[in-house]
């Protein structure tokens, strides 16, 4: 993220102010307090600059729109945020047997003293260190470590700067379990001119939710979902962009791109064949910068289920489950 110049802020940074008391409070009012602001969690997300969510899917969450996406079940034992959760403790715990720093839990909402809609949620408090001040505890699973081989990820990065920019402290300890079995330790000091970058355009994303504008879309996974949950259906009109400079431009472009995708797959068949032809009854070729292999699959056993229902026609009714349709995206170049 480039760096900008600072917004107005005080020499000193001020503490965070207490918004609400977590003791006794449930996930749903939790949840329903996150709304009000964007949270630690969420400060890449909203400068679209998250691996795992888009602008789009987060305004939808800040806007009361999540419960168009399915539920998440926090006892799922398959989520990153189920095995998190249960081993943020053992990680605390580790970072204190490994530094020596104590450490202790801080049973709130911080908000920021001068930006309402910062707000953040510290996984634990350093204690008596002058130079380190908060511990964020991260696991990371088979799929979750490549993103950690050249150290912290900027989108954790970015969540660390959040909380220092809204607790106005000097620098925090991430403590990540990777593997379940390798424990890191990166500390992360103070950076001042990417904390104004980062409340600027915190500040735009903001003013979606605000306005309840839904921001652009950036390409992602995370993006396609949002806007299949958001318009699920079609009502059978149609709108005509013939006039639309901007919107004629995109589909141009769609057009050029996808010209580009065929080229590039009929030339990947290409290259394949010419190796395939080389191989012939070889199972595995290798070169210098890697291999290839073409071995035959395991045979298997397929059901012509058009001749078991036409047999047994009581199966359809029996053994038939419901599938809900869904909305293509289909693109029609016209001729000429």
């Amino acid at each position: 993220m480039a760096h900008a110049n600072p917004v107005d802020s005080p020499a000193r940074p001020r503490p965070a102010l207490k918004l609400v008391k977590t003791n006794d409070l449930s996930r749903e009012d939790w949840l329903s307090v996150r709304r009000n602001g964007i949270g630690s969690s969420d400060a890449a997300a909203a400068v679209g600059l998250s691996p795992y969510k888009s602008q789009l899917q987060l305004w939808m969450e800040k806007t009361g729109r999540d419960d168009l996406f399915a539920p998440i079940d926090v006892n799922d034992e398959s989520t990153p945020l189920y095995w998190g959760t249960l081993l943020e403790p053992i990680v605390a715990a580790h970072y204190t047997k490994r530094s020596g720093n104590r450490v202790r839990r801080v049973n709130a909402v911080l908000q920021h003293p001068d930006h309402s809609w910062m707000l953040t949620n510290l996984d634990r408090e350093v204690v008596g260190v002058p130079e380190v001040q908060i511990l964020e505890c991260k696991t990371a699973g088979v799929q979750g470590a490549r993103l950690w081989k050249d150290g912290v990820p900027e989108y954790v990065q970015l969540q660390v700067q959040h909380q220092l920019a809204v607790t106005g402290k000097r620098a925090a300890d991430v403590t990540v379990l990777i593997g379940g079995q390798e424990l890191q330790i990166h500390r992360i000091k103070r950076d001042d001119l990417l904390i104004a970058r980062l409340i600027q355009l915190e500040q735009v994303f903001w003013g979606y939710v605000q306005s309840d504008e839904a921001p652009p879309v950036d390409g992602s996974d995370s993006a396609d979902k949002a806007l299949r949950c958001l318009y699920p259906n079609d009502v059978g009109s149609t709108l005509d962009f013939s006039h639309d400079l901007e919107m004629s431009g995109v589909f141009s472009d769609l057009l050029a791109v996808r010209q580009q995708l065929d080229s590039q797959t009929q030339m990947e068949a290409l290259l394949k064949q010419r190796i395939q032809q080389k191989m012939g009854d070889a199972s595995k070729a290798v070169f210098e910068t890697g291999n290839v292999t073409w071995r035959r699959s395991k045979d298997g056993v397929d059901f012509d289920l058009p001749k078991l229902l036409l047999d047994h026609p009581e199966y359809q009714a029996a053994y038939a489950i419901p599938r809900l349709g869904s909305r293509r995206f289909l693109v029609n170049q016209a001729k000429g």
